[in-house]
This record gives structure tokens, C-alpha cells and sequence, in this order.
């Protein structure tokens, strides 16, 4: 598809309103060294399609009205534009060196890590054109976004440091102090809380984002634990947490970061990923090419499904 074209489908379905469209009951999985996605319908648990999406893909996430799943290709330096519906790659749009995660702002323009770069970019993914180009610690990778979209928190792993940009202006206001190899970070749905994942040292750290400082932090009595993944349930109440080879995800409390329970899925967890409703979460299982679906209210593996080479990231429209 034309950029031209693809701008006018934007355009047109933001035209008809901010409602998302009907659910597609689809969950998309990047495989990093199958370069590849694997479709799953979340009704059957089944593999319905396998998309061939360019060079070792990573990050995932959909547009704001999941029309269009985004995907992070560090080896092409793009973002590969998938139609969510017929499963076509309509576009690739450049992103600068090396991208590997990336959030969506609420205003529909992405926010990624540009690992060898040192860079935070800000782009538009209708225009192609890179808004900002923002110098960050060494090796950035985690990115989130606050709910009402006035923050960017990007983590760099090996300066142990959560960045935090203010948008629009996309300066740097606070470089806050975290475990060491932090990898993802996420936001409370009131957006006063951020949660980050810190790998090496085990760590998750919960921020106050009003006062940009640590105002919680457990290291994970697991063992062979280093943390990645980090989503909170719709409730606001738990936190999940990948552990990487620890095998396993991990429940916390969302306040008090108390470990509520664990569950075993399957070999070097990583991206993860909760149904709407809260009621299913999604695990890439990094050395055992699966993803495993955990029923959250009892904590136990319902489904594995055997997806592409090493599944990194994953998305839910359900």
C-alpha cells in the first residue's frame, strides 16, 4: 500500500470516531529470529496465520484504534505497519538505528528506543516523519507512556536509569536511579505510579511520577530470576511480571510489590501481555519457541501454543 494510501485510511477511520472497532479475537506475537508474526485467535488458542514481516522483529503494539499493528524491526531500522484485519504489511516506515520497543502515544505517534544509538525518537507513523530525536542513557529499550500522554519513561539498561520526557516539548526533566539492566516499564491506569523491571539485579521498582523518584523496590525471591515483562491487571490491583529464565511469572501486589503467587510456564519468558478483561495473560517463552496462556484467577498454564523462533513481544485484541 501507498503511503498516500495508508495516510487515507488513517485519516478515514479516525474521521468516524475514537471507538475502537470490533475486537478481532487476535493475539500477535513477534518472533525475533523467524522474522516473523504469529497470529493466534484467542478463541481456539490456535495459530490462524504466520506473517512474514521483516528482520528480527521485537516490540509490538497496536495504533489507538487497533487498526494497525506496529512492529519494531531492529534490522531493517523500521517499523513494520500490519493491517489487523487482513494480516497484509502495508508499509514500512524508517525509525532510526536499531529500534527494539517502542509505546504509542494516545495522539497515535510512536515512542521508541534506539538501542545503538543512544536515542529516544519520537515519530509519526502516517507521515514517516521522526518528530524528535532525544539522547538517552546507554542501550535504551523499555518505553511507556503515560495514560494522559504528558511523560515518556524510557529505561537504559546499562546506565540502570528510567529517563522521563516531557511531551510535547520531548526534553529530558529526570534521569531516576533504578536497578541495574532496567528493561520495561509501564504506568499505572491513573497514570501516578510506573512500574519497572530491572533484570541483572532482580529487581522491580515502583515510581512516584509526580516526584520522579523510587518509592518501592523488591528484588524477586525467585530463583534464576531477571525480570522483563511488567503489566498491571485492569483492576489495578496486581502486578505481572516475566522473570526471564526464572521460568516463571510472577504476581505482586500493585501497592506493596508482596509477591501474591507465581506460575510455571515455559523456558526464558519474556514479552507479555493481559486480555482486556484481565482474566488471561499472554507469555512468550523465548527458548521453547511457545506462548503459554495463564488463567490469572487460579494462576495455572490453560494453553501452550507452539508459535515461531523465539517469540519476544505480544499484543491482544480481545
Amino acid at each position: 500500500m501507498r503511503p498516500i494510501a495508508f495516510a487515507m485510511l488513517v485519516f478515514l477511520t479516525l474521521a468516524v470516531g475514537t471507538v475502537a472497532a470490533e475486537p478481532t479475537y487476535r493475539v500477535f506475537v513477534t518472533n525475533e529470529r523467524a522474522d516473523s508474526v504469529s497470529v493466534i485467535d484467542s478463541r481456539t488458542n490456535e495459530v490462524e496465520a504466520t506473517i512474514d514481516v521483516g528482520d528480527r522483529p521485537r516490540g509490538i503494539g497496536f495504533s489507538p484504534d487497533r487498526a494497525y499493528v506496529y512492529v519494531a524491526l531492529g534490522e531493517e531500522n523500521a517499523i513494520g505497519v500490519i493491517d489487523a484485519r487482513t494480516l497484509d504489511v502495508v508499509k514500512k516506515v524508517s525509525a532510526g538505528s536499531d529500534p527494539e520497543a517502542f509505546a504509542v502515544h494516545p495522539n497515535g505517534n510512536i515512542y521508541l528506543s534506539n538501542e545503538d544509538a543512544n536515542l529516544a525518537t519520537a515519530l509519526n507513523p502516517v507521515s514517516g516523519e521522526i518528530l524528535a530525536e532525544i539522547p538517552v542513557g546507554i542501550e535504551p529499550e523499555g518505553v511507556g507512556v503515560s495514560p494522559d500522554g504528558s511523560r515518556v519513561m524510557v529505561t537504559s539498561e546499562s546506565t540502570f536509569m528510567v529517563h522521563v520526557i516531557t511531551v510535547p516539548e520531548h526534553e529530558v526533566v529526570a534521569n531516576v536511579l533504578v536497578g541495574a539492566r532496567p528493561r520495561e516499564v509501564t504506568f499505572s491506569a491513573d497514570g501516578k505510579w510506573a512500574y519497572v523491571t530491572s533484570e541483572i539485579s532482580g529487581q522491580v521498582s515502583k515510581l512516584d511520577v509526580a516526584a520522579n523518584a523510587v518509592v518501592r523496590q523488591v528484588k524477586l525471591d525467585i530463583p534464576k530470576a531477571k525480570p522483563k515483562g511488567v503489566v498491571v491487571s485492569p483492576d489495578q490491583k496486581t502486578l505481572y511480571v516475566s522473570t526471564g529464565s526464572g521460568n516463571m511469572i510472577a504476581a505482586l501486589n500493585a501497592d506493596t510489590l508482596e509477591l501474591l503467587g507465581t506460575v510455571k510456564v515455559g523456558k526464558r519468558v519474556w514479552g507479555i501481555a493481559l486480555s482486556r478483561d484481565g482474566s488471561r495473560l499472554y507469555t512468550c517463552n523465548g527458548v521453547d519457541d511457545t506462548v503459554s496462556v495463564v488463567d490469572t484467577a487460579s494462576l495455572t498454564v490453560a494453553a501452550t501454543i507452539q508459535v515461531g523462533t523465539a517469540p519476544w513481544g505480544v499484543v491482544i485484541d480481545d
